[in-house]
């Protein structure tokens, strides 16, 4: 018995793909046409590009030529984010996957910005994997990184990303020991001494009374998790209100309240005044596709592209103080101020240049500052 994913070996040799491209490339072949082309991944609207990574890993060893702006860069609608430059036959079939790999990742790492933006000087978990395939746990886990979330709760993330991963306790343990306290006291008796105490305080009473019950039980408490679902919240502010309260009026200011369940970013932006940290499942894990396609733009050196899409190879320059961009064709003159974004990363199948996971999410994090200094309502509505 095996778990029902495709392995590494059929993406690589191009099995995943849309049968259209099968009946082009039979087409092609027989008719003995493979012009030299460039095309361009495009979409409609903006977000924070990722998944460069698996792309090349994709389009390693191809006889092509491919530039792309680099993971964690914030792209606006209709700019390319990657150009592959070879015969259309030598990458016709990998289509699909290119575009499963970075419209998907894309999506997170937009989603994971957005709120981190929202949350401003607050904490961003990533709680969401167990609401997707197990299979991309790694691939969600590291596009939200990128886009900028103070942690991860993915246990494979260690593993595969060499980052931390952290959480805090399911209402299974409370209910393991029939008693909220005894649980807690177990938690901060048995877990290493470096991760945080933050008890869950909704499992039986409400979250009030539990909160109480934790700071008055346990010795060490760093905080607190409300994992309230919107089904049983009322009015949640004023719940996580009189929850801050009873913990100030017993000197407990420093215990910090953790909120997960459903979070959504208006819950971010209503909340971040009186909440520490949030943890964001699906609505970073589950963010819906990025719609990118991939389009040829010139045949055989003359422009060419279908309507709907601009003719020819582009580079985008920028100004980093504004984050404003002006698009050119690729060889033409600069313009004065802008720095060029679209760089090499294959030259003839050979990678040139690799894609840091690091690298990008400093990135992100450096547009967040930009963002907070011009405005941020357009990026988050």
């Amino acid at each position: 018995m095996r778990f029902l994913v495709v392995n590494n070996e059929d993406i690589k040799k191009g099995i995943v793909t849309d049968k259209y491209f099968i009946w082009t490339e039979k087409v092609l072949k027989e008719k003995n046409v493979n012009p030299k082309v460039v095309a361009e991944v495009t979409t409609s609207k903006w977000g924070i590009f990722a998944g460069l990574n698996d792309v090349l890993e994709l389009m390693k060893g191809l006889p092509i030529d491919l530039y792309a702006i680099p993971e964690g860069c914030l792209y606006y609608p209709y700019e390319p984010v990657i150009t592959i430059v070879g015969r259309y036959l030598d990458f016709a079939r990998f289509e699909t996957s290119l575009l499963g790999f970075i419209c998907q990742a894309s999506s997170v790492a937009t989603q994971a910005f957005k709120f981190k933006l929202a949350a401003g000087e607050k904490k961003i978990y990533s709680f969401g994997t167990r609401r997707m395939h197990p299979a991309l746990a790694a691939m969600i886990e590291r596009a939200a990184y990128i886009g900028g979330v103070d942690g991860v709760s993915n246990y494979a993330a260690e593993k595969y990303l060499g980052i931390p991963s952290m959480g805090t306790m399911p209402h299974a343990l409370i209910i393991s020991f029939a008693d909220q306290v005894k649980a807690w006291k177990a938690f901060d008796e048995v877990v290493d001494k470096e991760v945080p105490r933050t008890m869950l305080v909704d499992t039986y009473y409400d979250e009030k009374t539990e909160a109480i019950l934790a700071v008055e039980n346990v010795e060490r408490i760093n905080g607190v998790r409300l994992d309230t679902p919107s089904s049983r919240r009322g009015n949640f502010r004023k719940i996580i209100e009189e929850v801050r309260w009873e913990l100030n009026i017993r000197n407990k200011e420093n215990v910090r309240i953790v909120v997960s369940g459903g979070l959504s970013l208006e819950d971010v932006l209503n909340l971040k005044d009186i909440v520490d940290a949030f943890g964001v499942g699906t609505s970073i894990a589950g963010a819906k596709p990025v719609d990118f396609a991939l389009d040829i733009v010139e045949r055989e050196g003359k422009f060419a592209a279908k309507r709907g899409k601009r003719s020819g190879m582009k580079q985008i320059y920028r100004d980093w103080e504004k984050l404003e961009d002006e698009v050119r064709l690729f060889n033409s003159k600069p313009p004065e101020g802008k720095e060029p974004i679209i760089q090499k990363y294959i030259e003839n199948g050979e990678i040139i240049r690799n894609s840091s996971m690091e690298s990008a999410r400093s990135l992100a994090l450096k547009q967040i500052e930009i963002i907070k200094n011009i405005g941020v309502e357009k990026f988050l509505f």
